[in-house]
């Protein structure tokens, strides 16, 4: 009996797609994935495998790349390409996380170089992102703008 059973929980394992071994991640650990990773790419990645369809993403106001942005594709031409492009080594160096229920927030540190004017800057900055089902629905960033914009003139 008690094998016959043992049998019937791990085929139901199977059929529902579950594995004794699968963790589920945290809101929290899929948040720091996007900022922790070996690589910018592995963050992409992992923003990318996270993000639901609809993704919402606010670029602060007074920010160079202000406004709000649907779906991924939008984002990584209207943020991500920018920032690749035009800056040199710009990033975010999170200092440290809050997380409650379906909200989680980064806040640190900006950094970079603007490519035209080779002026560099630091910014403090907040990240506030929302979680529905283990899924990214959105983002909003606070920073301290005026920064970044003197590295732009």
């Amino acid at each position: 009996m008690v094998k016959y059973t043992l049998y019937s929980l791990t085929a139901l394992f199977i059929l529902s797609g579950c594995s004794l071994n699968e963790k589920t991640m945290t809101n929290l650990e899929i948040i720091k994935s996007t900022y922790e990773g070996k690589t910018s790419e592995e963050n992409g990645k992992n923003l990318a495998k996270y993000a639901a369809e609809d993704i919402s993403w606010t670029e602060a106001k007074g920010f160079p790349y202000a406004g709000t942005y649907i779906g991924l594709e939008n984002i990584t031409k209207n943020v991500f390409s920018r920032l690749a492009s035009e800056w040199i080594d710009y990033k975010f160096t999170p200092e440290d996380y809050l997380a409650s229920n379906d909200k989680v927030v980064a806040y640190g540190t900006y950094t970079g170089t603007y490519k035209i004017t080779g002026r560099p800057f630091t910014a403090r900055v907040a990240h506030v992102w929302k979680l529905k089902d283990s899924k990214i629905i959105s983002f909003e960033q606070f920073v301290d703008s005026q920064t970044v914009n003197d590295a732009l003139k």
